[in-house]
């Protein structure tokens, strides 16, 4: 059996045969245009707040650098106080039985979770803010 053809066995209804036109020729790949640049894979994204940290450094003082490790510490900062805004909002929709949280719960959240006149300043800001981009619209 070793050195004799294989039979042809029958073929299932429905499974596909090769056509007459590509029996004896490689396949082609599909898919892809001549000349297309293969094995390159587009690096994950990185999202951060380093372009707006560094815009808004140079509001405040326009002539001073900042460097790649100082930047890291800054986005760790920002992302470390967002969370625990976003935290401290979504225990206050949870404890008022809201589902929607809104401008109320992350400025009651920031007040709770921010200092004095820090506070202070927070919710101000945040509030020109709103009141700006629902004026756009």
């Amino acid at each position: 059996m070793a050195g004799s053809p294989r039979k042809a066995s029958p073929k299932k209804a429905g499974s596909r045969a090769a056509s007459p036109k590509k029996a004896g020729k490689a396949m082609k790949k599909r898919g892809r245009k001549p000349g297309a640049k293969t094995n390159k894979r587009r690096s994950k994204r990185r999202e951060s707040y380093t372009m707006y940290i560094y815009k808004v450094l140079k509001q405040v003082h326009p002539d001073v650098g900042i460097s790649s490790k100082s930047m890291s510490i800054m986005n760790s900062f920002v992302n470390d106080i967002f969370e625990r805004l976003a935290g401290q909002a979504s225990r206050l929709c949870i404890q008022n039985k809201r589902l929607t949280m809104g401008s109320r719960e992350v400025q009651t959240s920031v007040r709770l979770l921010l200092p004095g006149e820090l506070a202070k300043h927070a919710v101000s800001e945040g509030t020109k803010a709103v009141t700006k981009y629902t004026s756009s619209k």
